[in-house]
């Protein structure tokens, strides 16, 4: 063998000695929903058959051994020297120990499938993370098939090739023609080697591995008899070997095998980093480590064999764990034997000496031949599983279809084909050293990917993650993902960073382009762990008025008619709660089962479709009433729960529905077919003529306008603020605002804020507490960053006697101090309450001519709805009887006088209902003539302070 051997396996196994990445399953991946793999039969019909000692063992022992054993020991000791050797293979052991032991946690916590490392990120991590790292991981494999059988090429024409340079052939055996195209024609028929062998299935390729297997341990056994049973020697060194002396030739020529003894130890312990003689890069204990880290891969071998061992939980952890023991107790013991008997210089000149003391210096190319072979065969029908399971999950489409085929015995034979075309593409490239790294590199990200799998089921605390494995924590798997991605930047920074970018993309094309997966979502886990903790921590008796956000509850009957509404909510919730109810009148007691479980698709698809961030509540009560109380009482959680209810509001305007399919057409769903489009949502249809209710709230038929009023009086009750919409059925946020001027920069979107109790003429307070609520919202809106180049426009309700001037000036600082930005229009009302005068003096006319017991039973109940309006925080009493039509009708045209431009939406202040329940009709009859054809307006009532100048 010539120098080149060694050069070319010292670069080799920077980056492909993780063979072991597939040793394969023998039949397709079966459907995850089933029972544990160990009670399913293979396509064949027969049972999974492999030991832990067939299946498990020999390939993890082939895997990690490969070529390091023979080429790279005496590397390893004579840069740096002995202790710092151990060292090395005790870090490297402790890193890839943190990831075996990840391993073992994932295999044994219930059924583990065909796919190996694949299937366990993919089950763990979700369909993007599993995808991403499956198709690197393909890669991976593909790039280090072809990488193997290049290095066995190169092998074999350094023993057998006749030479290029013109040099005289030093053997009988240097027969064979030489150059690239004969290179690439050795490694496409050894490529076709191994296609035959994984064409027919892998019960061949285990039966291969294990003679491989006992070759391999048959030299290695030659090796350690070599060290007792030759004697000493000298050996002439590469470059010096033939009459074209080349690398070596400025140095000694010979190096001495010297047995053992204690002087070459010595000379041995300590690091001596010099040139390596192949490539003339000065060694350091950093690239040293990295060429050295690539014998200690391949612990997943065994994994990958899941799909064909007879109890993988069992054979997984104990397999892997013999293996990673009985290769370091070999390296460390061979790396002492080597030390107490090899020169300082034989060691760093000579990569392939173990071959020249050995006692019959075939065995160790034998060695050679068979392992690289191996790992060939090994990454070859380990990126066709990985294929196979990639195309069997749907995750790219019609794109990897033609991968779900596979023979009667459920050889994947199409993936096989696919991956052995990939590979002969690369081989066309010849030489790979210079993708050598970046395959060592995904290989490491995929260990700690499977590290992070672990971790994150760990950390989820899901009951069901319970493997009977117990031997890892937290800490290990951090520190496995910490030890990979050490390893990943000491090898070469730039590959490393280039891998993990090449990851995110992956990722993100997968996430839009992958239809939903049934496997479960860690990152749901993940969130309900944290979101439970931190809810724990929110402590309602530390609340504050300067860190007070609404958290609305909005009610909907039929969100068909409410889309408008509920967009338009969605952007005054200021970070908060956000919950959509809906009341479903009905009686479990008659019912075979819930109704409302089906719903929650549709519901859930609805926020989707509309981009908003809103929780889902239903309900099933007799009445809409009892509903809307349950929701007010029970949603929300812990210090997360609804202070603001949102109503639709009660008349005869027909809804249009918004949601139909038609409309649903328009809608641009990225990144996704035609086909994949959400269906129509599952919602009931509207009603085509006009009832006693507007759908965005409850049907007339279901919903009385006493119960309504009832329901506004029970959120009081309950101290939540209450928000009537009126006029949203055609709200259209975009239309509303795309109000423009041909002058830049100027703002011709309004939002009108009424902040008085117009329903109480006598009374123009703007401090109370429901002004200030309205004040709010209406500030919160224009916070929003579609809303913020809308204008404020605060309206002042002032009467013929008092000082405009002065009223404006104290609301502008009133304004100022609460940091709200709006611009103050006074607005003259005398005529309209002269109106309301006017119809005071006919009722004390009236009054007048009534029996005693009738007046003092009109003052009783006004004293009682007084009292109770006090009790509640509001300072004006409801004047439901003494106001006429004519004066509601004539402040409804005020603020309609008022709107030039027209406002996008309006805020009105909504006195709380009367205290006697018969007066619920006249009530709601003022609030329709209030707001009569106004547009989209909100009517709001505040019971608690949401409003400070405190810093």
């Amino acid at each position: 063998m010539s120098e080149r051997t060694p050069l070319l396996h010292y670069r080799l196994s920077t980056s492909v000695n993780e063979s072991e990445l597939r040793s394969p399953p023998t039949g397709q991946v079966p459907e995850e929903h089933l029972v544990s793999p160990r009670h399913r039969l293979s396509h064949s019909g027969q049972p999974k058959k492999l030991s832990t000692f067939f299946g498990v063992v020999i390939p993890t022992l082939l895997s990690m051994f490969s070529v390091v054993l023979f080429l790279r020991i005496g590397f390893l000791v004579g840069q740096s020297g002995l202790y710092q050797g151990i060292a090395m293979f005790i870090v490297a052991y402790f890193i890839i120990s943190m990831t075996v032991l990840s391993v073992c946690a994932i295999s044994t916590n219930g059924a583990l499938d065909a796919g190996g490392a694949y299937y366990m990120i993919s089950r763990a991590l979700g369909p993007e993370f599993g995808g991403s790292i499956g198709i690197m991981f393909f890669l991976a494999n593909v790039c280090a098939c072809a990488l193997y059988v290049l290095g066995l090429v190169e092998a074999i024409i350094a023993t057998f090739g006749v030479p290029e340079d013109g040099a005289l052939a030093t053997s009988s055996y240097q027969v064979l023609p030489s150059g690239y195209w004969w290179s690439l024609l050795y490694a496409t028929a050894i490529a076709l080697l191994c296609l035959l062998v994984c064409m027919v299935g892998a019960h061949i390729y285990a039966k291969a591995t294990f003679l491989i297997f006992l070759v391999v341990m048959f030299v290695l056994g030659t090796i350690f008899i070599s060290f007792f049973a030759v004697h000493p020697r000298t050996i002439l060194l590469p470059g010096f070997a033939n009459s074209n002396p080349t690398v070596n030739a400025t140095g000694p020529s010979t190096a001495n095998f010297t047995g053992f003894k204690l002087e070459t130890l010595l000379g041995n312990l300590w690091a001596d980093y010099t040139g390596d003689y192949t490539t003339g890069n000065t060694m350091t204990f950093a690239t040293v480590f990295a060429v050295m880290f690539n014998g200690c891969t391949g612990i997943m071998a065994g994994s990958n064999m899941s799909g064909d061992l007879k109890n993988p939980s069992y054979s997984i952890p104990r397999g892997t764990i013999t293996a990673v023991i009985f290769t370091f107790i070999i390296y460390n013991l061979l790396s002492v034997l080597v030390a107490c008997s090899c020169d300082r210089v034989l060691l760093q000149k000579d990569y392939s000496f173990l071959r020249d003391i050995n006692i019959w210096n075939p065995f160790v190319t034998i060695g050679v031949y068979s392992s690289t072979l191996s790992a060939a065969m090994s990454n070859l029908i380990g990126a066709s599983r990985i294929l196979y399971a990639l195309a069997r999950d749907d995750l790219f489409g019609k794109v990897l279809f033609p991968a779900k085929r596979t023979s009667n015995s459920g050889n994947p034979w199409v993936s096989v084909l696919i991956s052995w075309f990939l590979v002969q593409l690369v081989l066309f490239s010849g030489k790979l050293n210079t993708i050598a790294s970046i395959v060592t590199i995904f290989f490491l990200l995929v260990y700690a990917a499977v590290d992070l799998a672990c971790l994150a089921l760990e950390w989820a605390s899901a009951p069901n993650f319970r493997p009977t494995f117990r031997y890892f924590t937290w800490h290990t798997c951090v520190l496995g993902i910490v030890g990979c991605a050490v390893m990943m930047f000491l090898i070469n920074a730039i590959y490393a960073s280039a891998s993990i970018a090449f990851m995110l993309l992956l990722l993100l094309l997968i996430h839009y382009l992958s239809p939903t997966s049934s496997w479960g979502y860690i990152s749901q886990a993940l969130i309900f762990h944290q979101v439970r903790k931190y809810l724990l921590m929110l402590d309602v008796r530390k609340d504050h008025v300067k860190f007070w956000r609404p958290q609305i509850l909005l009610m909907i009957s039929n969100p068909r008619s409410s889309v408008g509404l509920i967009t338009f909510i969605n952007d005054i919730k200021k970070s908060g709660l956000y919950v959509l109810g809906h009341v479903q009148l009905g009686d479990l007691n008659t019912l075979p089962s819930d109704p409302l479980q089906s719903q929650y698709a549709s519901w859930l698809s609805l926020v989707d479709h509309l981009n908003i961030k809103a929780f889902v509540n239903l309900t099933l009560a007799d009445s809409v009433r009892h509903g809307i109380q349950h929701l007010l009482f029970i949603s929300g959680l812990g210090g997360m729960r609804p202070n603001t209810l949102v109503l639709g509001f009660y008349d005869d305007s027909v809804p249009k529905d918004k949601l139909s399919t038609s409309q649903l057409t328009d809608v641009s769903w990225p990144l996704q077919d035609l086909e994949q489009r959400p269906t129509p949502f599952h919602f009931a249809s509207l009603r085509s003529s006009s009832g006693a209710a507007n759908d965005d709230m409850y049907d007339g038929k279901v919903l009385r306008s006493e119960e309504y009023v009832a329901i506004i009086a029970d959120a009081i009750k309950m101290l939540k603020n209450v928000v009537l919409a009126r006029y949203f059925n055609s709200f259209d946020r975009a239309q509303a605002l795309s109000a423009s001027s041909s002058s830049p920069g100027k703002s011709f979107v309004y939002v009108d804020v009424w902040p008085v109790n117009l329903l109480r003429p006598d009374g123009t307070s703007y401090v109370d507490t429901c002004s200030l609520f309205l004040l709010q919202l209406a500030c919160i809106l224009n916070m929003v960053r579609s809303w913020r180049k809308a204008t404020l426009r605060l309206f002042l309700c002032v009467e013929e006697g008092r000082s405009v001037r002065g009223l404006e000036e104290k609301l502008g600082q009133l304004l100022k101090e609460l940091r709200i930005k709006a611009q103050i229009y006074p607005v003259p009302w005398d005529q309209q309450v002269a109106l309301h005068w006017q119809r005071q003096s006919e009722l004390e006319k009236r009054q007048s001519s009534q029996s005693p017991d009738a007046i003092k039973e009109e003052k009783k109940l006004r004293k009682d709805e007084e009292e109770d309006e006090d009790e509640y925080g509001n300072r004006f009493p409801s004047n439901s009887m003494r106001l006429s039509d004519d004066y509601l009708s004539a402040v409804n045209q005020l603020i309609l006088d008022q709107a030039q431009p027209p406002p996008a939406v309006r805020f009105l202040y909504l006195p709380r209902p009367p205290a006697d329940t018969r007066r619920y009709n006249s009530y709601l009859n003022q609030l329709e003539l209030l707001t009569h054809d106004l547009g989209p307006t909100l009517l709001i009532h505040g019971v608690t302070p949401v409003i400070t100048t405190d810093i």
